[in-house]
């Protein structure tokens, strides 16, 4: 692939490969961009909830969708009791100045939405409760 890069108004142009994608080697990382149930993670180990600050009680902590970050509400997208399909876009979360779209772990109905615009939310916080 022939990419052309300008440098101090000097123009080159430079032959890049594309090698293959490598993620043996990568260190285990949550998935950006998606939150998970509570009691869960991507390897299928259970989470506790957060511990300390203000209660994070819900009825049925299967149905409650915590942060994977700490950070700010920059965006509520979706509403309490509108249905929703598994990957549809909830929120977006800024964290250290990036955006994180969290995204419904479930299809289900939405039963509440426990942040609002501009909230402070640590990691394992709920955001969101499924009916």
């Amino acid at each position: 692939m022939k990419l052309r890069i300008t440098l101090d108004e000097r123009t080159f142009e430079v032959d890049v490969e594309v090698a293959p994608e490598d993620h043996a080697n990568l260190p285990p990382a949550y998935p950006v961009g998606s939150a998970r149930l509570s009691g869960s993670t991507a390897s299928g180990q259970p989470v506790a909830p957060r511990t300390g600050g203000s209660p994070q009680t819900v009825v049925d902590e299967s149905k409650a969708c915590r942060s994977p970050v700490s950070g700010m509400v920059v965006k509520v997208l979706a509403e309490a009791g509108a249905p929703i399909n598994a990957g549809d876009s909830i929120l977006v979360l800024e964290a250290m100045k990036m955006e994180t779209n969290i995204t419904a772990p479930q299809s289900g109905v939405i039963a509440a939405i426990k942040v609002a615009q501009g909230a402070r939310v640590q990691t394992g916080d709920v955001l969101v409760e499924f009916e």
